[in-house]
């Protein structure tokens, strides 16, 4: 194939020239798509990480893509300027409006900076069957990247609850890293 001459040599492309899209692209089909096919692309990555890398390498991957995700959504999706309640209300519409989930606050400890969340209806894994396991690790990336973006200390978001272990909605715990702080 013959050289583009109108393209960079060796440009390296960043998430952020993936989300500077035309969405006229897509002009008969719109921007959005059914979460079969998230969830085909979700899985189909999962298992052909842990086959050639393990399991725990995968986990790692999608909750380090899922970091690089949130903190790319909080910079270009919310304001990060306003007060920790108003920024946790916008934060909610945001997930709701863009159909991510139904993101819900269950405790705050203001001194500690600890939260417990809910999401329910979630892309990746509510009406799943029964896995003995949780299962949602791009989540906790993508919502430590949005805590680490709006306070400017690292958070560590642990999924405690989840459809693949029988709950009805999944459960994190974020907290600020003791290690990188």
């Amino acid at each position: 194939m013959g050289k583009n001459i109108f393209l960079e040599e060796n440009k390296e492309i960043s998430l952020s020239d993936y989300m500077n899209y035309d969405s006229n692209g897509r002009s008969n089909l719109g921007t959005e798509i059914p979460i079969t096919v998230y969830r085909l692309m979700e899985y189909s990555l999962r298992e052909e990480l842990a086959d050639r890398f393990g399991r725990q390498e995968q986990i790692q991957v999608f909750r380090n893509a899922g970091f690089r995700a949130g903190t790319f959504f909080a910079d270009h999706y919310l304001n990060l300027q306003l007060p920790f309640h108003e920024f946790l209300s916008h934060l909610q519409k945001t997930v709701a409006d863009l159909k991510i989930g139904i993101l819900r606050i269950e405790s705050i400890d203001e001194k500690s900076g600890s939260i417990v969340l809910t999401v329910a209806e979630d892309a990746d894994c509510s009406g799943l069957p029964l896995l003995g396991d949780t299962v949602c690790n791009y989540d906790e990336g993508f919502l430590s990247g949005i805590f680490s973006a709006y306070t400017q200390k690292r958070y560590s978001v642990i999924e405690i609850d989840c459809w693949g272990t029988g709950a009805r909605a999944c459960r994190f715990r974020a907290e600020i890293d003791k290690v990188t702080q």
